[in-house]
């Protein structure tokens, strides 16, 4: 039972680690569109920036605006849009930036690499 609670604990912190390592590492980026006219979704930063697609007051995290990817009727959030992170076949998710720079992509497509669950990272990032 020890051995077992243990090995129970040091999944918890090792997943923790990963958790903070992957919001450190995102945080301030900018998500944009591979849409063609590179449309301007929002960053990933603290619920409380109204930048933020965390902020559910706000432009990019409100579920009824169509630059946000939470509208799920929109063609940024729509399951079967092109353009969504939620769209499980997508080749053209949108691009994480930082510092002017592609680090990944946010995107539902588990075979797209260096690509992580906006689902994911709101229930580990979005405080």
């Amino acid at each position: 039972m020890k051995k077992i609670l243990t090995s129970l604990v040091l999944i918890i912190l090792t997943t923790t680690a990963q958790a903070e390592q992957l919001c450190s590492i995102v945080a301030g980026a900018t998500l944009i569109a591979q849409d063609g006219g590179n449309t301007y979704l929002g960053k990933l930063g603290s619920k409380y920036d109204t930048d933020s697609v965390f902020n559910e007051y706000g432009t990019y995290g409100n579920e009824y605006n169509i630059k946000s990817i939470w509208n799920e009727y929109g063609q940024f959030g729509g399951e079967y849009s092109t353009y969504s992170p939620f769209n499980q076949y997508t080749s053209t998710p949108p691009m994480i930036i930082k510092n002017k720079k592609i680090i990944g992509y946010l995107s539902a497509n588990k075979s797209l690499a260096n690509s992580v669950s906006p689902n994911l990272l709101k229930a580990v990032c979005g405080e």
